[in-house]
């Protein structure tokens, strides 16, 4: 997956007109998070074996509502991207590459500047790493992980022809 920003655009690809995707944990990690509901029951059933079921779900619903409220969105509307909370024009925005497992793995490794700007969740396992081409700023690039690598590196040419 060595992929540059070059566009793609041809008569049977619609133009991208923005790009939106919120970093939410897979099932995988709320199916797991259920193993929270027994614990639960266990220590709160010597108190009150009435309210362990309530309590344990309201916990389950509690930690499982933080992290969805709490995972980042990653957008490219009106000419900006935006990781989190961080923004930056796409006219500032340099070569970008996809990554899949393994670039990922080199890049935020013995690859990774300590000045880059990173967005990275760990139950998320392919990016982008997109170089920064303003001489003002320190940071040489932004690596953000993604399930749409191809489809943000599009909306990100796409806002930059606009």
């Amino acid at each position: 997956m060595n992929r540059t920003t070059e566009p793609m655009a041809s008569a049977s690809t619609p133009a991208v007109t923005g790009f939106r995707e919120r970093l939410v944990p897979g099932p995988g990690l709320f199916i797991a998070l259920l193993l929270l509901v027994p614990a639960v029951m266990l220590t709160v059933t010597p108190l009150s074996s009435t309210w362990a079921l309530p309590v344990a779900i309201a916990l389950y619903a509690i930690v499982a509502g933080s992290l969805v409220l709490m995972s980042p969105t990653i957008k490219v509307e009106h000419g900006e991207l935006q990781a989190g909370a961080a923004r930056i024009s796409v006219d500032l925005l340099g070569a970008g590459k996809a990554l899949g497992r393994e670039e990922l793995r080199v890049a935020l490794g013995p690859g990774i500047d300590a000045r880059s700007f990173l967005l990275v969740r760990g139950y998320v396992h392919s990016g982008v790493s997109i170089e920064l081409s303003d001489p003002n700023d320190p940071t040489p690039r932004w690596i953000l992980t993604t399930r749409k690598p191809g489809a943000l590196l599009d909306a990100i040419d796409a806002a930059r022809a606009n």
